[in-house]
C-alpha cells in the first residue's frame, strides 16, 4: 500500500487506518506489547494506523510523572509503568479504553494539536450520547457536571514515539468507581470521577464505539491545521 506524504483528504483520510475493537477483558502487558510493535511497524511503513478499542481487567498503570505517594492501592491490583505521560490511572471492566496510533509523520508534527483534537474527539463521541463533557482550564482529562459540581468521566495519556502516537484515552461507561480511591487519579484530589452509568446512560458502549468511529474522519482533518477544525474547534 502506497502511503501518503501529505495530509489526507476529507475523502480518504481514515483510509489507511485499521479500527479493531477486542471483546473481553485484554491483560495490559499483552496490549502494551502488541502497541509497541505497531507503533515500530507504523514508522517503518509496514502497518496503517491503528485505533484499537478494549478493556482491561482492573490495574493501576504509573505514568512517567506518577507520585508514589498517590498510590494506595488497598485491592492490591496490579500495578504497571505504561511509558506514557501523566500520573496514575485505573484501568478495569467498564472503562472504555482507546489506543490511537496515528503518524504525526503523515498527519502533521504538532503533539499540542494532536492532544487537543483526540479530547475533542472524545467529546464530540459523547455529545451524541447527550453527555454534556467538556475540557476545564488548568485540568486534563474530560469533564462534566454531575451532582452541583464537576466530575471526571474521561483521561488521556499519551507518548510519541518518532513522531508515532500511542495510548490514547479511557472513559468511565460503567467501571466500578470505588477502584479508583486506590489511587489519586492522574494526579487531581479535588474533584471526583464519575460514569455515563452514575449518569444514568446504562448500555452505552455499543453507542458510544459507533460514535466514535462516525467522528473518525473528523478527528484525522482535524489534525491538519486551525482550517480543518470543524466541530472539534478550540476550547
Amino acid at each position: 500500500m502506497e502511503r501518503a506524504t501529505q495530509p489526507s483528504t476529507s475523502d480518504s483520510a481514515a483510509a489507511a487506518a485499521e479500527w479493531r475493537v477486542s471483546p473481553g477483558l485484554t491483560p495490559y502487558a499483552e496490549a502494551l506489547a502488541a502497541m509497541e510493535a505497531r507503533a515500530a511497524a507504523i514508522r517503518a511503513g509496514a502497518a496503517d494506523e491503528l485505533v484499537w478499542l478494549l478493556e482491561h481487567p482492573p490495574l493501576y498503570t504509573a505514568g512517567t510523572s506518577a507520585d508514589p505517594a498517590e498510590l494506595f492501592n488497598p485491592r492490591g491490583f496490579p500495578v504497571f509503568e505504561a511509558g506514557r505521560g501523566g500520573r496514575y490511572t485505573y484501568h478495569g471492566p467498564g472503562q472504555r479504553v482507546g489506543y490511537v496510533l496515528i503518524d504525526l509523520d503523515r498527519r502533521g508534527r504538532d503533539v499540542r494539536r494532536f492532544v487537543h483534537a483526540l479530547e475533542g474527539w472524545v467529546i464530540a463521541a459523547l455529545g451524541r450520547l447527550g453527555v454534556a463533557a467538556r475540557r476545564a482550564p488548568g485540568r486534563i482529562g474530560i469533564w462534566v457536571d454531575h451532582d452541583g459540581g464537576e466530575a471526571k468521566v474521561g483521561a488521556l495519556g499519551l507518548r510519541v514515539r518518532r513522531w508515532v502516537t500511542m495510548h490514547g484515552f479511557s472513559v468511565n461507561l460503567n467501571p466500578e468507581l470505588s477502584h479508583f480511591s486506590g489511587i489519586v487519579p492522574c494526579g487531581i484530589a479535588d474533584f471526583p470521577v464519575t460514569s455515563l452509568d452514575e449518569m444514568g446512560i446504562a448500555d452505552a458502549q455499543p453507542r458510544f464505539d459507533l460514535a466514535l468511529k462516525e467522528g473518525f474522519d473528523d478527528f484525522l482533518l482535524s489534525l491538519e491545521g486551525e482550517q480543518a477544525m470543524g466541530g472539534i474547534g478550540k476550547a
